[in-house]
This record gives C-alpha cells, sequence and structure tokens, in this order.
C-alpha cells in the first residue's frame, strides 16, 4: 500500500501571517506605542529583516496581529519607526501633514501671543504628531529643523502647510540626522527652501528684551525658545545679586540677569565669538555691551583660578552642553551626564554660603532622578547641602504627550546654597 502524502504545512492555527511591510511587536513594546510613545528602536524589530526604502510607511501590529500603529522607515538611524498614527485609516500623506501643522499652530494660538513673541516652537515634532519634524519661529521666518531622512517625502507638503498657515517671509531647513554609528550632524549652513534671504543678523523680542539670531547657522540660532522661563527666572532671582553665567554662548542669560538688576555679571564661555556676538544682544536690548564681564576659557580652569583668587558670587547660572561638546579638561570630553556632579561642586566652591545655584540640563539622555542626584552629589563633594526653591518647565509652546518622557527633557531647578 502506497503511503499517505503528509498534509502541507501551513500556518498555525490562530497566527496571524504579517503582510509585506509589516512588522509585530512584543507585548511590552507594542504597548508603549500604544500608550504614546512614537519611536520603534532596531532592535525591537526581531530577527526578521526590514528592507523597505527610507521613508517607507511600515504598520505595525501585536502578537495577536492587531493594528497598533503606522510609522515611517529609517533605513540609518537607531530610531528604525517613527509613529505617525495609531488609526489604521490614516495615511501618513499630505493631507496628515497640513492637518497636523494646523493643529499646532491653532494650539499656540490660543495659549501664546504670537505677535508680542517672536521666538518659539511652531512644531514639536513627535508631540505634535510630526515625528522628527521640528518648526520654530524667528520674526517673519521659520527653522525647519528634519531630523531623520525617514520625512524626506513630507517636505513640500510640509512647506506648503506653514505657508499657508503663516506665510513667513523665508523658510530654512536643517537636515540634523544622527546615524546608527551615533555620529553627530555634519555642520552646514541651513539650506533657503522658501522665500527670500534672511538677513545675517535678525532682531527678535522676548518680553521686553531684543536678541541677534541668526537663521542659517548650522545648528543653533543662538537663542534657545525651550529656556524662556529659565531666562525669566534668571532675571527674578538676580536682582541685587553678583551673577556668574557659566557656558555663557551667545549671552542671553547674562542679558536677562542685567535687566533683572543684578550688581554684576561675568559670563564664561570657550568660545571667544560667544562673547562678540553676547556684546550685541546687550546692544540690541539697549544696554552697555562692556557692562558684563566676558571671560574666554574653559570653566573648570576658570572656576579654579576664581577659588584660588578667593572670588564668589551670589548666584552662579550652569547651563553646560546638552552631550559631549565643549568643555575639554585634561584632554577629556564633557559628558553632561557622567560630569554634572563634579562640576556643581566646582560651582559651589565659588557660591556664597546662601547664594542662589542655578542648574540646567537639556538632554534627555539624564533623567530627572540622574539631575537630582547629580546636584546631591555635588553639594556633598562641596561639603554642603542644597534647597531647591524653584523649577521651571518648558515653555506651552514645547507640549509633551503621556507615554513618552523623552519629550519632557528639561531639567531647570534653582537651590540655595545652605
Amino acid at each position: 500500500m502506497a503511503q499517505s502524502r503528509p498534509p502541507r504545512r501551513g500556518p498555525q492555527r490562530g497566527a496571524p501571517i504579517v503582510r509585506k511591510n509589516t512588522v509585530r511587536l512584543q507585548g511590552d513594546v507594542a504597548h508603549r506605542i500604544r500608550a504614546g510613545h512614537p519611536w520603534v528602536y532596531r532592535e525591537a524589530l526581531g530577527p526578521r529583516p526590514l528592507t523597505p526604502e527610507p521613508g517607507t510607511p511600515i504598520d505595525i501590529v501585536d502578537d495577536e496581529g492587531e493594528f497598533v500603529g503606522r510609522g515611517l522607515y529609517d533605513s540609518d538611524s537607531a530610531i528604525a519607526l517613527r509613529v505617525f498614527t495609531r488609526n489604521p485609516d490614516t495615511q501618513i500623506d499630505a493631507k496628515l501633514v497640513a492637518d497636523r501643522v494646523r493643529a499646532a499652530v491653532a494650539l499656540r494660538r490660543r495659549l501664546l501671543d504670537l505677535d508680542a513673541l517672536q521666538c518659539l516652537r511652531l512644531v514639536n515634532a513627535e508631540s505634535d504628531g510630526l515625528p522628527g519634524i521640528v518648526v520654530e519661529r524667528y520674526a517673519d521666518y521659520l527653522v525647519v529643523q528634519l531630523f531623520t531622512a525617514a520625512v524626506t517625502n513630507l517636505r513640500d507638503a510640509l512647506y506648503n502647510a506653514l505657508e499657508a498657515e503663516l506665510a513667513p517671509k523665508a523658510i530654512y531647513e536643517q537636515r540634523r540626522y544622527r546615524s546608527l554609528a551615533g555620529d553627530a550632524p555634519r555642520q552646514v549652513a541651513a539650506e533657503l527652501v522658501r522665500g527670500n534671504a534672511a538677513p545675517v543678523e535678525l532682531e527678535v523680542k522676548e518680553d521686553d528684551l531684543t536678541f541677534v539670531v541668526d537663521v542659517t547657522s548650522p545648528l543653533s540660532t543662538g537663542l534657545f525658545a525651550d529656556l524662556r522661563e529659565g531666562r525669566r527666572a534668571v532675571r527674578h532671582w538676580a536682582k541685587g545679586r553678583r551673577v556668574l553665567n557659566l557656558f555663557s554662548y551667545t549671552g542671553a542669560i547674562s542679558v536677562y540677569a542685567h535687566a533683572g538688576n543684578a550688581t554684576e555679571v561675568c559670563a564664561v564661555d570657550v568660545a571667544a565669538k560667544a562673547h562678540a556676538r553676547a556684546r550685541k544682544n546687550f546692544a540690541a536690548s539697549g544696554f552697555d555691551p562692556e557692562k558684563p564681564e566676558h571671560i574666554v576659557g574653559d570653566t573648570f580652569k576658570v572656576l579654579a583660578r576664581f577659588v584660588e583668587r578667593a572670588r564668589t558670587f551670589d548666584l552662579v547660572v550652569l547651563d553646560p552642553p546638552a552631550f559631549a561638546s565643549a568643555a575639554a579638561r585634561g584632554g577629556k570630553p564633557w559628558s553632561a551626564v557622567k560630569d554634572y556632579s563634579e562640576l556643581i561642586s566646582a560651582c559651589l566652591d565659588v557660591l556664597v554660603p546662601g547664594g542662589l545655584l542655578i542648574a540646567a540640563s537639556s538632554t534627555h539622555k539624564m533623567s530627572l532622578l540622574d539631575f537630582e542626584l547629580a546636584l546631591a552629589d555635588g553639594a556633598e563633594r562641596a561639603g554642603t547641602q542644597l534647597q531647591i526653591v524653584d523649577r521651571r518647565p518648558l515653555p506651552p509652546d514645547f507640549p509633551t504627550v503621556p507615554g513618552f518622557p523623552e519629550a519632557n527633557y528639561l531639567k531647570f531647578a534653582v537651590a540655595v546654597k545652605t
């Protein structure tokens, strides 16, 4: 008798078939995406290869094959997918972009006086439903920051929507892609993509002060919108105090300290050209550009000299670079996460008892707990203690969504040295 042919093996009963341009995520990862987290890291994709073109829409399903979200694929980033929608009927297209831009601008119009505030964030990437895309306004000019090549095909729709909503004089584009190797973006001038070129030195208003920005700059225009509430805190606490502004950059903190009637302002930055821009900001606000003391040098070395000379201050402002950068000491690069407590300790050595330390960190790689532990550890090293008396959050034009803690990256505290 001939043997019967064994039955053909098909999919296991109940196991969903994964279609092309679809990825299945494990339960905990799928839950986080459903809860609002917009990033799927490459290692979460599992062993199944995913090789579509950058910018390809990818559907995300859970273990049961149920739809979780839809995102765009990035082939050259640790973040493989950026989720744009959790509605299976919503496509990632020009209509979605226009709707999201319209909603983001409408939110700012409800919360802020856009006529009075000339430097603000109009689209806050993932938190406004446009992952990898940031839009900031400087007077009548817009600067768009693209953090992934996955959104390249959405650029025209984005710029059309921005022109329809805001009628800017020009739109500039910065490409800030970070590769799988973690390499920082190559610094090239922002590209003019719509409208007429902006002046090299553009003046913008914030409160009753004026600042000079450069919207063509490769990375930063010179004024950080996210630290607006922090600058206001400096102004509030500076009255009658000798202020030391470390990592002073273009001097916005120094200008606010002076406007708050500080008796003395000393600014330290490793770049002489940063001080040159700071002087322009003082002049733009109607202040004497030579009033503050500007010191070019490494922060740790300058603080050590102050200790040797017994020079002290009543208020020290500390806003170091977000990532490894700038202040080198003994040939070692600065790391905001690893070296923050040492910097806190060095600052406290020049702060008088009862003086104020204003400390900020703007990297999501340092959690709030890590930030506070760095403050505590730095105080312990300096043989003192700190009491936090004021905190300042991101301003309203930097909304965040629950389930995405990385978006709430700013830590800002005012502490008394006891």
